[in-house]
């Protein structure tokens, strides 16, 4: 990793941070780009003089409650030393989950309302899974203190749809860009302009000042065989694609590569979440069987019918027993 660009954006960082009294949000996924903006910011600030330290740096990772659970394990481990060494070094940082409301999670809207399991026309997981929970914290935080500044983990070279996005909401000249929802609310992705191999190369070349083993993450990316589910802050960011981990119960993507990539390299405790996953994602095609007719109710798919969601209530049950 170039010593020169790195001290560079710790600076860019700590002038940043000492500019006003905006609090910062951080959102994190457990992936690679997020894990490294929060090891650049936590580097960064640690620098600085505590008498300088005046407002608070919120980590936080949005967990839709059906995440792969070798994924949240990993987030759980991370946010224990995180704040363990935050608080033994007098440094800002508190990170924490933020939820679903529980008549919008995923097993109450599929067994309790029979919506049919998502598709890529109608994924109504990603508002109430994922945009609401981040977006109801971040509202807290702005009428709490006015503004807050937001910093993601997104990089232009990711995809032509990333870079599209982060240009359409930049502003000449600033460093900071608009939310594409929250007018109370800026943007800064101190990693836009960095490639894949920057990313990879600063975590495997500079240790977690938190105590963290980025080697562990990047078995956990081997193992995957994709990429992760970034932190859904609004409809503008992109969602999970063909090769992610994120959600064990998603049937956006005709095949999950990710837990059978973990089953593969020995998570074979998985296979149960596999299975029940593929059968949703059946059971939604099915129309006549398990689908019913009046297609005007649900986003014009027909919700399951009652034996349908009895179905997947116990095939649930087994899934938690095993």
């Amino acid at each position: 990793m170039n010593k020169i660009l790195l001290k560079r954006k710790f600076k860019e960082i700590q002038n940043l941070y000492l500019s006003d009294d905006r609090p910062w949000i951080i959102g994190y996924s457990g992936g690679k780009d997020s894990t490294c903006v929060l090891q650049l910011v936590y580097m960064a600030i640690s620098q600085l003089d505590k008498n300088k330290l005046k407002k608070d740096i919120w980590v936080i990772c949005g967990d839709t409650l059906v995440e792969i659970p070798t994924v949240v394990e990993r987030i759980d481990v991370t946010f224990e030393k995180l704040n363990k060494s935050a608080v033994k070094s007098g440094l800002p940082f508190i990170g924490l989950k933020v939820y679903p409301e529980v008549n919008k999670s995923f097993f109450v809207n599929l067994i309790g309302r029979g919506y049919p399991s998502p598709t890529r026309t109608f994924r109504w997981c990603t508002e109430r899974l994922k945009i609401d929970p981040a977006s109801e914290f971040i509202k807290s935080k702005v009428s709490k203190y006015g503004e807050v500044i937001i910093l993601l983990g997104a990089r232009k070279s990711e995809s032509m749809s990333r870079a599209q996005t982060l240009q359409k909401y930049a502003v000449k000249g600033e460093l900071l860009r608009k939310h594409s929802t929250l007018p109370s609310a800026n943007v800064y992705a101190p990693i836009e302009e960095w490639k894949l191999n920057d990313v990879w190369s600063f975590l495997g070349t500079i240790p977690s000042p938190w105590g963290d083993d980025n080697k562990d993450l990047v078995m956990m990316y081997q193992k995957a065989g994709g990429d992760e589910c970034p932190l859904v802050i609004d409809s503008s960011t992109p969602s999970c694609g063909n090769s992610r981990f994120g959600c064990w119960v998603c049937t956006v993507v005709e095949q999950d590569k990710s837990i059978k990539g973990f089953i593969e390299n020995g998570e074979t405790w998985l296979k149960p979440m596999a299975k029940f996953r593929d059968m949703i994602l059946k059971m939604r095609e099915e129309r006549i069987k398990y689908r019913k007719k009046d297609k005007s109710r649900i986003g014009g798919y027909g919700s399951f019918t009652e034996k349908a969601r009895k179905k997947i209530l116990e095939e649930l049950f087994k899934v938690e027993k095993a």
